[in-house]
């Protein structure tokens, strides 16, 4: 029985109408072979079998062609469930079509007929592209993030059919407000005059002035996301268009696959690099939280949101923060400790430098000796073996990328923001027993020790391509590392005690100032 006391049969009869909204509707999608825009792609698939067209903007990438990107993506195990419901890859190709450009481009790379068929077909439109590299250059960064959502709504403006455009912000775009309301907010510059000033700027001038751009912001994400923030706020006077600002995006919740992901950022890679022995002191506020937010979630929250603005009109609600920390609460101590004992005891990977372990730190000084003892000179020490045995030394470059991660995301780990999430809290309560099972966008039933083991297990899988055979090996290896972290802890205090006791003895025994004058009177 369900939660109103409907049986399971009972709630399959009630009508979806977030799939209904979508039925007949050709949906516009850039960013789509991205992580959120897979998880959204795979969605409509899976959920909407009467949606006319998705058609995605795709640029050819590392040789291959959109086509081939196309095939790939559909053939990816995110896709394995609804290529089992739909028959295989073919039925979902027909439901694809493709655009071959490029959002970082003038004119978005894109060809007059491709361009025809997106303002001639597009209902709804889902602007996801950008680059979330924190450390991005800004040049790249406002060409991708601001320019291209400049296109991007240019495009939109030209479409016939277009009932709802979606921007896909972030609430982490306004630090000062330590507090982000559903509202827009003034950009840090004039989008406008950044786009025209990286255009005619070489790279070495950009480079210059970059931080006088970004004054307190701390890096090219944030500010190059407020600013295409504040163009959807001017093209909202033309087109019907909601801004969208999830919190740090993390894995898959439910389904398809419980804790998927394609990629290593944000927790998913500081529960790795713990696990692996190789992160054994972060500078943090371990009783400081971030807002995280489950992808498949906020995948649900853009559906639901269609259906509420097109079904109850509801054009006021045009800002709306994706949040989780109003109803849960995650310190980054907690996490940590949650990932620990998974990795030592359920979920172990392989190839552990050391046995997991090291702590969180208040000090940044005390962080710095602890990074300088237990991340650098034991990376110098292995490399140097991997050197003398005949390998490619690699700890070294690690330690170096953990560092460049570690000067980023300190900032986060140290601040503490809060939201406002009233219009997603009260658009949610519109939805009917099943439409709340199957478009999950509440905390309700969250096993957060569970959800930490399932991201473990499948970074383990489909991110580190450690399979489940291999656990027993890598809980043997875990032991070794056990014992080995136990002897060498004797084995170094041993040798702190046995310094100390001789530097006493040394101290003690050493004569004094009448023993010297007796001897040389004597």
């Amino acid at each position: 029985m369900s939660s109103e006391g409907l049986s399971a049969s009972e709630v399959d009869a009630l009508p979806d109408r977030i799939a209904e909204t979508f039925a007949g509707m050709t949906v516009f999608i850039t960013g789509g072979t991205g992580f959120m825009g897979k998880v959204l792609v795979e969605k409509l698939l899976r959920k909407c079998p009467d949606v006319e067209k998705i058609i995605l903007l795709i640029r050819q990438k590392k040789g291959k062609t959109p086509k081939q990107r196309l095939e790939e993506l559909l053939s990816d195990a995110l896709f394995e469930k609804v290529r089992n419901l739909r028959g295989g890859v073919e039925p979902l190709l027909a439901k694809m079509a493709l655009v071959s450009g490029d959002v970082g481009e003038r004119d978005l790379a894109l060809s007059e007929q491709d361009r025809q068929m997106v303002t001639d077909e597009t209902d709804l439109m889902v602007h996801a592209a950008a680059t979330i590299r924190f450390d991005e250059e800004l040049k790249k960064a406002v060409s991708l993030n601001v320019r291209g959502t400049k296109l991007i709504l240019e495009l939109a403006r030209q479409c016939k059919k277009l009932k709802l455009f979606f921007h896909v912000s972030t609430a982490y775009c306004h630090l000062h407000e330590k507090l982000l309301e559903e509202r827009p907010y003034p950009p840090p510059a004039d989008p406008h005059k950044i786009i025209e000033a990286i255009e005619w700027m070489d790279d070495e001038t950009i480079a210059t002035i970059t931080p006088k751009l970004l004054s307190k912001l701390p890096n090219s994400y944030a500010f190059t996301k407020a600013l295409g923030e504040a163009l959807a706020v001017e093209a909202m006077k033309d087109i019907p268009l909601i801004i969208l600002r999830p919190s740090i995006v993390i894995p898959i919740w439910q389904e398809p696959i419980p804790g998927w992901t394609d990629n290593i950022n944000g927790p998913t890679g500081l529960l790795i690099g713990a696990g692996k022995g190789v992160i054994r002191t972060m500078y943090c506020k371990g009783n400081s939280y971030a807002d995280y937010l489950p992808v498949d979630v906020f995948i649900n929250g853009i559906m639901i949101c269609a259906w509420n603005y097109l079904h109850y009109g509801d054009k006021k609600s045009n800002v709306i923060n994706f949040t989780s920390s109003a109803e849960i609460k995650v310190t980054w101590l907690e996490m940590i400790e949650a990932g620990r004992e998974i990795v030592m005891n359920r979920v172990p990977l392989n190839g552990v430098v050391w046995y997991p372990g090291g702590s969180m730190k208040h000090s940044r000084l005390y962080h710095n000796i602890c990074a300088f003892f237990f991340h650098w000179l034991p990376a110098v020490l292995v490399d140097i073996l991997l050197f003398c045995l005949g390998y490619k030394p690699v700890l070294m470059r690690v330690h170096r990328r953990i560092s460049k991660g570690f000067d980023v995301f300190e900032y986060y780990t140290n601040n503490q923001w809060d939201f406002k999430s009233d219009i997603a809290q009260t658009v949610r309560q519109r939805l009917n027993t099943r439409e709340r099972r199957d478009y999950k966008v509440d905390a309700i039933g969250l096993d957060i020790l569970k959800y930490f083991e399932d991201c473990i297990r499948a970074a383990r899988i489909y991110i580190l391509k450690e399979y489940d055979d291999t656990l027993p090996a890598a809980k043997r290896h875990m032991t070794v590392m056990w014992v080995v972290d136990i002897v060498f802890r004797c084995l170094f205090w041993g040798l702190i005690l046995y310094w100390l006791s001789g530097a006493a003895t040394t101290l003690f025994m050493s004569p004094g100032p009448r023993d010297v004058t007796a001897t040389i009177m004597e």
